[in-house]
C-alpha cells in the first residue's frame, strides 16, 4: 500500500500500538489507545500504520487483553519473524467506524485543530490535549501564547465539530496565567 498523503491522515484513528511479539504463534502485544477496547470483540477488520507510514489491513483470528494490554493475533501472521514486523505499527480503525459518544460527549481527536473562542474573542487553535493533571483534560492552546484550559463541562458553552470551533465561558484572570514549558509530558488519548 503506498505512503498515505496528507488527505487521508484524518480518515483513520489509531487505536493501539504494537510493542511486541507475544507468544510462538505470530501473537503481538499492544498498548491501548482507546477507550472502548471491548469493540475489538466484534471488530474483525484493523489496519496497522507502520514505520514508514505504510498501511496495510489485517484480520483480526483472536485477541485478549493481558497486563493492562492487548494481544492480537492476526491472519496469515503466524511465526514470531512475521510478528516482529508489525512492532511499532499503529494499530487503527477507520474514523468512520468509531464507537458512538452519549450525549455531549466528543472524541478527544475531534478536538485538536479546533478554534477556541471566550466571549466573542478568539484565544487560539487546539495543539494537543494533556492527561493526568486533574480531573479535566487540559487543551493545550496556541494562540499569542501557548496556554493550558481546562476542558470542565462548567467551561464550555459550545462545540461545532463541523466548524471546528468551542466556546467556552472562562473564569476571569485564567487567560493570564502562563503555560508550563512544551518540554513537558502531552500523552494522547482517542
Amino acid at each position: 500500500m503506498p505512503p498515505r498523503s496528507q488527505g487521508d491522515q484524518g480518515m483513520f484513528v489509531t487505536v493501539a500500538k504494537v510493542t511486541k511479539t507475544q507468544g510462538r504463534k505470530g501473537e503481538v502485544a499492544a498498548v491501548l489507545l482507546t477507550d472502548f477496547p471491548e469493540r475489538f470483540a466484534t471488530r474483525k477488520r484493523l489496519f496497522a500504520l507502520d514505520r514508514l507510514d505504510q498501511r496495510s489491513e489485517l484480520e483480526v483470528e483472536d485477541h485478549w487483553f493481558h497486563k493492562g494490554g492487548v494481544v492480537f493475533k492476526f491472519a496469515g501472521v503466524d511465526s514470531i519473524s512475521q510478528a516482529e514486523t508489525l512492532i511499532g505499527s499503529e494499530i487503527q480503525i477507520p474514523r468512520a467506524e468509531r464507537a458512538e459518544l452519549a450525549g455531549d460527549s466528543v472524541y478527544v481527536s475531534d478536538l485538536i485543530g479546533c478554534i477556541v473562542s471566550d466571549s466573542n474573542r478568539e484565544i487560539g487553535r487546539i495543539e494537543n490535549v494533556q492527561f493526568g493533571s486533574g480531573e479535566a483534560p487540559l487543551l493545550v492552546v496556541k494562540g499569542e501564547k501557548e496556554i493550558l484550559i481546562p476542558f470542565a463541562a462548567e467551561f464550555v458553552e459550545h462545540i461545532d465539530l463541523e466548524r471546528k470551533q468551542v466556546h467556552m465561558k472562562l473564569p476571569q484572570g485564567l487567560l493570564e496565567l502562563e503555560a508550563p514549558t512544551r518540554g513537558e509530558s502531552q500523552p494522547k488519548k482517542d
